[in-house]
């Protein structure tokens, strides 16, 4: 997770901590997808864009100390402040983003910023995440998600691709998601919930899957 996230996860702790199970998550996060497919067929890299919550949104404005007028609103300088917020990653981070291709995973490089922007209330990024190789683009499967599900993410926003390939987009089976969810707390003892709450978020993920001709 981002350094942010981090500190306002140790906040959350302890705000909800009467009502763990019912506390994830914390942060939603609309997604949207570009994916960058050369003229060889092989997927090189994927632009993502996480469009924030407006709670989440205003809890970083207040951990940055922006926004004084709280209008929802960032000046030029503000905004240089906001910029790259989101990329200053924990170690072992994977970027909440994954890609696979015959259920074998795809290495990402490290992320490049985009943009940084305030819609509406709401942190609007993007940022590109070039493939460590490049892999042939049909068949490859992106979803966004956190594996503990403290972040929600759902593909709301626009997914692009290189002429010559489509995406098919499924959603989560929700009943199964919460299913699991119930089985894994049901196992573990009630007061680890929280801070040992099980990596389900997979489960919770749209499945994108890159389809391209030839």
């Amino acid at each position: 997770m981002t350094l942010i996230q981090a500190r306002l996860a140790a906040c959350a702790a302890l705000i909800f901590a009467p009502a763990a199970v019912q506390a994830h998550p914390h942060v939603f996060v609309d997604t949207g997808l570009s994916l960058s497919v050369d003229g060889g067929g092989r997927l090189d890299a994927v632009e993502v864009t996480w469009v924030y919550d407006e709670f989440y949104s205003l809890l970083v404005f207040e951990d940055l100390g922006l926004d004084g007028d709280m209008d929802g609103r960032l000046n030029p300088a503000e905004l240089g402040l906001l910029q790259g917020f989101d990329l200053r990653w924990t170690a072992g981070y994977a970027g909440d983003t994954y890609l696979s291709r015959n259920e074998a995973p795809i290495a990402l490089g490290a992320p490049e910023h985009v943009s940084t922007e305030v819609v509406d209330g709401r942190i609007v990024t993007r940022h590109r995440r070039p493939l460590q190789q490049p892999v042939a683009a049909d068949g490859v499967t992106i979803k966004a998600y956190d594996p503990t599900y403290y972040t929600a993410y759902t593909v709301t926003q626009e997914v692009s691709v290189s002429p010559g390939c489509r995406v098919d987009i499924t959603p989560p089976d929700l009943d199964r998601a919460y299913t699991l969810v119930e089985e894994l707390l049901y196992a573990m003892p009630a007061d680890q919930a929280e801070t040992a709450y099980p990596e389900v978020g997979a489960a919770f993920a749209d499945t994108v899957l890159l389809i391209c001709e030839g």
